[in-house]
């Protein structure tokens, strides 16, 4: 079985903001878009993963994201995280009926391809299913099967949000770096040490000679 992951990136200059505590303005952009695309090559890499379709409109991501081998799915019908998710996921099943689809968070530069395929494995076996997050309030994957609706509910405790809509919460050890997004510094700080792919290794490298 070979999935279609949805990722989102939202514009690149409003991203990250909760990053300010180790960050700036001038270099948030950079690295949430170092995240996302060693997440897309990561996500790429996976023998689980026939391809990746990006929700964006920011005109840098889609194109760097889009020479990585992605494909771009305009932001639309600009209802925010999950309607975009929602209309990605319909027009890769209208282009591709029956695929199995995920939707993958874009902040997880630690990312695993072995790792994320125990995961994508794991989701195949239930109709509708999610991976928390490191911190255990978040979701970093959401999982559905042919004929089933992604019916995304990011957001604020999105980990209880998934389960009350029914959906199979994962409860997989040793896939750390598939739970690991990055919003703040000590989540950076914590991606960095399970090790991070090059380019955001090179944009925190920028960021701590900045600092000296």
């Amino acid at each position: 079985m070979q999935w279609t992951l949805v990722v989102p990136v939202k514009p690149l200059a409003r991203a990250k903001s909760r990053l300010s505590d180790t960050a700036d303005d001038a270099v948030r952009p950079d690295l949430a878009l170092a995240f996302a695309l060693d997440t897309v090559a990561a996500a790429l890499a996976c023998p689980a993963v026939a391809d990746v379709a990006v929700v964006t409109d920011d005109p840098r991501a889609g194109r760097e994201l889009a020479a990585l081998g992605a494909g771009i799915v305009a932001d639309e019908p600009g209802g925010g995280l999950n309607a975009a998710l929602a209309h990605a996921a319909t027009a890769v099943r209208a282009a591709r009926p029956g695929t199995v689809v995920a939707a993958l968070n874009a902040d997880l530069p630690a990312l695993r391809p072995a790792e994320l395929t125990r995961v994508l494995n794991a989701a195949a076996q239930f109709p509708r299913s999610f991976l928390p997050d490191a911190a255990g309030i978040g979701t970093t994957l959401l999982a559905a099967a042919p004929g089933v609706g992604l019916r995304p509910v990011f957001g604020p405790d999105s980990r209880r949000a998934h389960r009350t809509s029914g959906a199979v919460e994962l409860r997989l050890t040793a896939v750390d770096s598939v739970r690991q997004d990055v919003d703040t510094g000590a989540d950076l700080r914590a991606a960095l040490a399970l090790g991070v792919g090059p380019r955001t290794a090179a944009a925190a490298a920028r960021l701590l000679i900045a600092e000296q």
